[in-house]
Order: structure tokens, then C-alpha cells, then sequence
């Protein structure tokens, strides 16, 4: 009967509770642990949202970068050109596969925004560098460009973040298709 009475009292011992200084230590060391979950968190978002942007402007400028290949590889002659513009004739055909007309596709660079004809395609385009680079039949780079080019080097490079440093970098060789075409 004895062991009974003292299991009572050292059970009415431990009914005190916890010390105002131990409840301190605990939400300190919980606020702690929430500001690293908060911390990394928000990190994480916004490395996420820095990559989302990032993908979304190399899309944007490969989808930009294939459709001047494209547009410029179906041209016949160069009309006009310089390191930050090109006017390529391209020929419009019809059903039968003969020439219905010609016209003429335009890209330039406009402070930072390269352009087809006035609409933007490519933003945040870094200058300096030369975009456009003119080759003749030999293979040899022409400085002025004229009826003799038939290949064109692009290199893009696209500042997404707005550092001055390239955060994208798209280089394509065109060849053109219909150079020489006569009608």
C-alpha cells in the first residue's frame, strides 16, 4: 500500500507545467525553423519564376530564329543589307509552281528589338556584334551586299535578365534557295 502512495505523489509532481523561460526557448526555436522553410521557399519560387521567364525567351527567339531561316532561306537575291538589317526578294509561287510575284521580306534591328517590317519579333537583341553576316558563292564574306550573296550568318544574342551580358545565343547558316532564279 505503501509503493501506491508514493506512485501518487510523484504523479502530482509532474501536474506543474512548463516554465514561461521553456516556452520562450521552444517558439524560438520554431520561428527559426519557420523562417529557413519561409526562406527557401521564396527561393525556390523565385528561381522558378526566373526560369519560367527564361524558357519563355528562348522559346520566343528560336520561334523568331525559324521563321527569318525560313522566310530568308526561300529568298532569291538580297536587296539590301547591312550587319543590322536585310531585305530579302522572295518569290511567291503559284499552284502550278511557276513565279506569281515577288516580294520583299524586311528585318531590322530598332534600338534593341529586331523587327519584321514594323512589328517586333526578337526583344532585348544585344548590339555591338554584328547580326547579319553576307557570303557569296566562294564563301567569301562580302562587306556590302548585293545580287552575289547567297548565304547569310545570323547570331542572335538575347539579354533576358538586362545585365548586358548574352543569356541566350542562336546562330544559324542560310543558304538561299532560290538564288538565281530566273522567272
Amino acid at each position: 500500500m505503501r509503493g501506491n502512495k508514493l506512485s501518487n505523489i510523484s504523479f502530482m509532481k509532474n501536474k506543474n507545467g512548463f516554465s514561461l523561460i521553456e516556452m520562450m526557448v521552444a517558439l524560438g526555436i520554431l520561428s527559426l525553423i519557420i523562417i529557413g522553410l519561409v526562406t527557401f521557399f521564396s527561393g525556390g519560387t523565385r528561381a522558378w519564376v526566373t526560369g519560367q521567364y527564361q524558357l519563355e525567351a528562348q522559346r520566343n527567339a528560336r520561334l523568331s530564329m525559324d521563321r527569318m531561316v525560313k522566310e530568308i532561306r526561300e529568298g532569291k537575291n538580297i536587296t539590301s543589307g547591312s550587319e543590322t538589317s536585310i531585305a530579302v526578294l522572295v518569290p511567291h509561287f503559284d499552284v502550278d509552281g511557276d513565279i506569281d510575284y515577288d516580294y520583299t521580306v524586311t528585318y531590322a534591328l530598332n534600338d534593341t528589338t529586331i523587327q519584321r517590317y514594323t512589328n517586333p519579333l526578337i526583344e532585348n537583341v544585344l548590339t555591338g556584334e554584328a547580326i547579319f553576316k553576307y557570303y557569296n558563292n566562294s564563301g567569301t564574306e562580302v562587306t556590302s551586299p548585293d545580287a552575289t550573296v547567297s548565304k547569310i550568318h545570323i547570331n542572335l544574342k538575347v539579354d533576358v535578365d538586362k545585365d548586358d551580358a548574352p543569356d541566350i545565343t542562336l546562330n544559324a547558316d542560310v543558304n538561299l534557295r532560290n538564288y538565281g532564279l530566273q522567272e
